[in-house]
This record gives C-alpha cells, structure tokens and sequence, in this order.
C-alpha cells in the first residue's frame, strides 16, 4: 500500500486522497488499526477486475523484480522492432 489513513483522517483529508489515488497510488483506509478498504481510480478497478492481464502490467511487474541488464538483455535491444519508415504503397 502506498498511503495508509484512519477513517478519521480520511474524512479530514478526502480531496488529498482522491488525488492520490486518482494518481494511481493504493490508499488503505484502516479502523482501529485494521484494514477496511482500499481506495483505487477507476481504471485500477476495471484493470482488477478484467480477467486478462494486459502486457504493460505483466512487463511493469516483471521490470520490478529484474533489470533487463540483469537477465543479459540491453535497453536499446527492443529499439529496431519499431521502424518509422513509411509502409508500403496501396492502391485501392
């Protein structure tokens, strides 16, 4: 969890929390000491709740646990994939 608030201080601090997790962060609202919820943006929601993981998730949390140098590759390796050359001519 990125930001943890009792339920006291997230009334006090509503628009802060909003705009954290608007922000991406994961806010954890506690009561007594115990999680009770977690606020999210809608787009975490909906990635959540979606049954496929998209690649940008998986490759972002796979860049956390390893370095592409780590695993032999350089950053510059994925570069040629991508050319900004015009594609072919079509005539319709």
């Amino acid at each position: 969890m990125s930001k943890r608030y009792s339920i006291a201080e997230a009334r006090s601090n509503l628009p802060a929390i909003v705009e954290q997790a608007e922000a991406g962060l994961e806010i954890e609202l506690t009561r007594r000491g115990k999680p009770v919820a977690i606020v999210v943006s809608p787009r975490e929601l909906e990635r959540r709740r979606s049954d496929d993981v998209r690649f940008s998730y998986a490759y972002e949390k796979f860049l956390k646990k390893y370095s592409l140098e780590e695993i032999g590759i350089n950053e510059d390796f994925f570069q040629p994939a991508r050319t900004k050359a015009k594609g072919r001519e079509v005539s319709i």
